[in-house]
């Protein structure tokens, strides 16, 4: 039985076929990869299929061998199904215990796979899986993915012609070898314009139309990094996520001063919750030849300010709200209209889809806030002043704040500097759920997230009568010096306060205190930088390579070719003077050095070869000298003595055995040498004996004495 596994494992079929398995197991994980890259997939589904890749990769090497038959087969496929509509009751998901079934059913597939179907099958598996991540995943894992995905579908399909060759040898025997040739050769070429057009369609049409699909995907399988609610809690947990929720580039030269991207605004609280009420909004249909949009009109105070331009890639967010610095004037964006609010946010008639591009120009404020805004309505003032039941300590703890502040802005900026300097920040959440959890984070705990310090900002200022909002957003960012653009991450994700002042309209708090900077300099953080300008690279030069990008890259071609056309001639030719004056500097001073270095380096390489055999050859005449020679040690000894022959004028026949070689030599002492030289050549070489080494260098060197 061992003989028989031994003879199959080292058998030209058995290797044909492991290669085959193999392969066509890498095309399944490379798609199952891609797939799982894109976070669609839950932990547990990711782990089963992967620990079942493993094992049939096992499998298929030969390191282990058993088969799932019977009984065992049965219960495998059974399991799965029967577990389906637990899984369903479980989760009240259809579509997510659909997902487990399918892939349960895919691992059993492919540990249970033996003939051709099975084989297509599981190839069908793996495109079909390439093209869900293709449409799912918008991220630069998808193209190594995909070539990884290449490269093991063309080691596939070439391996299954040879495969299917191998295992009919008698179509060989009539001469169909020029069959294969053709057969290959077709393979080949089909394969090359299959990769063309399978590159051609995920380039220019699953990226574009994953628009279309989003839709059907539930939003809890995207990846979170902006909520358009705050709930007292969870702001703590998004804050640890290192995902680039956007990237930012600025127009203007210089750093900018730190900004706040605005997004939404939350005007309902519930004691635990603050939410935005439903509402139309106010449609601005975008120009659908420049693209641009205005968002406000331009106002007095606009001279006295400074402007801000800014291009933003927008990644996915699963929400519609668009990000702003500062307040926005005007708006270039690919998208039919945007909506306008009453808390003046702005947002998209759907979710933004990932990779989104919009340009803004926006004004920054310059020194003292504005002055002159009419008042504001009594019923947006009801609606901002709106608070449920409270714990009593703090409407008082609000007044002892603000107590002896004879202006609105002054009481704001109080409960500002309090919260600043007497609560902390951290990103722990609570070990447990708390009934009120604003007074016991101002009363117990005394420090929070971000969206702690807003909301006991806001309840307070509304218990004094100043109207306010909770904003959510994120920070500034931190600057990718390999890309040129800004990086925000969902860690950047914030919470602060606008209040309504007399004569200033809604003014910005941040009532949250600085926390510990994370961004330090390190080898990870470089790394880091250039993978998320690669990245960006993804993004905007492939699944956003529309007509404007095309005009841009063929401007910025003409311009470099004609500054070349005018300055290449000029260039070669100084370059060549230079160069000119160099080399004869250089060879007049070092000319005679380099030359012998040169030529010793040329022997050297030339020689090298030789003399390693020459080594070699040393080492193992040394170690038959000693007894410890090999079968392969003959040939070695047997070469030598050929070559003293040839200095003597016999020479071997390429066709000679080395017997009638011997048999051939005219009579003569050395004749015999040969002859005795050449049964010991024979005992040594088939028979094994190393004591036939020892005969063999005393007949040499009779022969080369001769």
């Amino acid at each position: 039985m061992y003989d028989e596994f031994v003879s199959r494992a080292v058998s030209p079929i058995a290797s044909v076929d492991r290669f085959f398995e193999l392969a066509l197991l890498g095309l399944l994980a490379s798609g199952f990869l891609a797939l799982a890259g894109s976070g669609f997939l839950d932990a547990p589904t990711v782990a089963v299929t992967a620990a079942g890749l493993a094992l049939r990769a096992v499998l298929a090497s030969g390191l282990v061998r058993f088969e799932i038959r019977g009984r065992l087969l049965s219960v495998l496929v059974a399991v799965p199904i029967a577990l389906y509509p637990i899984d369903y009751a479980a989760g009240r998901d259809f579509l997510r215990a659909t997902l487990h079934l399918l892939f349960l059913l895919a691992v059993v597939k492919v540990l249970t796979a033996r003939g051709t179907r099975d084989h297509v099958l599981i190839a069908g598996m793996a495109i079909l899986a390439l093209l869900a991540a293709a449409v799912l995943s918008m991220d630069l894992s998808f193209f190594l993915f995909l070539a990884l995905f290449l490269v093991f579908g063309v080691a596939t399909f070439t391996s299954a012609e040879i495969r299917r060759s191998v295992h009919k040898p008698r179509q060989v025997a009539r001469g169909a070898l020029r069959s294969f040739n053709r057969r290959l050769a077709a393979l080949t070429i089909s394969i090359a314009a299959g990769i063309l057009a399978l590159t051609a369609g995920m380039f220019f049409l699953l990226p574009r139309t994953a628009v279309a699909f989003e839709r059907l995907i539930p939003q809890r399988f995207r990846v979170p990094g902006f909520s358009s609610e705050v709930v007292l809690g969870e702001t703590g947990s998004l804050r640890q996520s290192r995902t680039a929720m956007m990237h930012v580039r600025f127009f203007d030269a210089g750093e900018p001063p730190p900004l706040k991207w605005r997004g939404a605004v939350l005007s309902d609280f519930d004691g635990k919750r603050w939410s935005a009420p439903a509402e139309i909004g106010r449609t601005l249909l975008v120009d659908r030849r420049q693209h641009m949009v205005t968002l406000s009109d331009s106002r007095r105070e606009d001279a006295q300010n400074r402007g801000l331009g800014y291009e933003v890639q927008l990644n996915s967010t699963g929400s519609d709200v668009l990000f702003f610095a500062g307040s926005p004037r005007r708006l270039v964006i690919g998208a039919p209209a945007v909506i306008r609010t009453s808390g003046d946010e702005f947002r998209l008639p759907r979710p933004a889809p990932a990779g989104m591009h919009y340009g803004v120009y926006a004004m920054l404020q310059d020194g003292a806030p504005a002055t002159g805004e009419p008042p504001l309505a009594p019923a947006e003032r009801r609606k901002y002043l709106e608070l449920p039941r409270l714990d009593p300590r703090i409407p008082a703890l609000a007044h002892e704040i603000t107590d002896g502040r004879a202006t609105d802005p002054a009481r704001a900026a109080a409960i500002e500097s309090y919260l600043h300097g007497h609560y902390g920040y951290t990103t722990e959440l609570l070990s447990e759920p708390v009934t009120d959890p604003l007074a016991y984070f101002l009363f117990n705990r005394r420090r929070g997230h971000c969206e702690y310090f807003a909301s006991a900002m806001a309840v307070m200022l509304r218990e004094i009568g100043i109207p306010s909002r909770v904003v959510t957003g994120f920070q500034s960012g931190v600057y990718n010096p390999v890309s040129g653009w800004y990086v925000v991450r969902a860690s950047d994700a914030h919470s602060w306060v606008e209040a309504w002042l007399p004569g200033q309209g809604w003014t910005t708090f941040d009532p949250t205190p600085p926390g510990a900077d994370s961004s330090r300099s390190s080898v990870w953080a470089s790394i880091g930088f250039y993978l998320d300008a690669a990245d960006t690279f993804w993004q905007e030069w492939v699944l956003n390579y529309n007509l404007d990008r095309q005009r841009t890259l063929a401007s910025q071609m003409h311009d470099s070719g004609r500054s070349f056309g005018a300055e290449w001639l000029d260039w070669i030719r100084s370059a060549a003077v230079r160069s000119r004056a160099f080399a004869a500097r250089w060879a007049a001073r070092y000319g005679p050095a380099a030359l012998i270095c040169l030529s010793g380096a040329l022997a050297c390489f030339l020689s090298a070869p030789r003399a390693w055999a020459w080594l070699k050859a040393r080492r193992r005449l040394r170690k038959a000298q000693r007894g410890a020679a090999e079968a392969s040690d003959a040939t070695l000894l047997y070469a030598r003595m050929l070559r003293a022959l040839k200095r003597r004028g016999y020479e071997k026949p390429a066709w000679l055995t080395p017997a009638e070689f011997a048999r051939m030599l005219p009579a003569s002492p050395m004749a015999e040498s040969v002859g005795r030289f050449t049964e010991a050549y024979n005992d040594l070489r088939f028979g094994g004996n190393a004591a036939a080494a020892q005969d063999m260098l005393a007949l040499l060197d009779q022969v080369e004495r001769a």
